[in-house]
C-alpha cells in the first residue's frame, strides 16, 4: 500500500520547482567551469580532433541544460510576474526535466573524453560514455517513469 499523499498549493508547487532548479544549478555551473578550463590544458590539445569535438559537444549540451534549468525563474518573472499559475508550474517542471537529457548527454560525452585520455581506446571510451548515459537516464527517467506506471500513471 502506498503512503498517503497530499496535494500541494500552486504557490508551494512553484516554490518547490524553483528550489529544485536552485539545487541543481550550482553543480551544472561547476561542471561548465571545469569543461571550459579543460581546453586550455596542454594534454587536451594533444587529443585527436574527434575527441576534442566530443568535448565541445558536451559543452554545448551543458549550456543547453543551464538554459533549461534557469528558464523557470525567468518565465515566472517575465511571463507571469506576481502570480502563480498551473501553466507556469507545468512549463517550469517540463524545463527542469528536459534539462536532464542534455546534461546526461554532456556528462556521457565527457566520460568518453576522460576515458579516451586515459586508455587511448575509442571502443572502451565509447562503452564507458554509453554506460554513463544509460545509468543517468535510467535513474533520472527510467526509474521515475517505471514508478509512475506502477502506481497507475497518476500525474501528481
Amino acid at each position: 500500500m502506498d503512503p498517503p499523499t497530499e496535494k500541494e498549493s500552486l504557490k508551494d508547487q512553484m516554490s518547490r520547482v524553483i528550489e529544485e532548479a536552485r539545487m541543481v544549478l550550482p553543480g551544472i555551473q561547476a561542471l561548465f567551469g571545469f569543461q571550459t578550463i579543460a581546453v586550455f590544458n596542454e594534454p587536451f590539445k594533444k587529443l585527436p580532433m574527434h575527441v576534442q569535438d566530443c568535448h565541445v559537444g558536451a559543452l554545448a549540451l551543458v549550456v543547453m541544460a543551464i538554459a533549461l534549468v534557469m528558464m523557470p525563474a525567468a518565465y515566472h518573472r517575465l511571463a507571469e510576474p506576481g502570480r502563480v499559475s498551473h501553466h507556469a508550474i507545468k512549463v517550469s517542471s517540463a524545463a527542469i526535466c528536459s534539462a536532464l537529457l542534455p546534461l546526461a548527454g554532456g556528462l556521457a560525452l565527457d566520460v568518453y573524453v576522460v576515458l579516451h585520455m586515459v586508455t587511448d581506446e575509442d571502443l572502451y571510451s565509447a562503452l564507458g560514455g554509453g554506460a554513463a548515459f544509460l545509468l543517468l537516464t535510467g535513474f533520472w527517467f527510467g526509474y521515475p517513469l517505471f514508478s509512475r506506471l506502477r502506481r497507475g500513471g497518476e500525474a501528481g
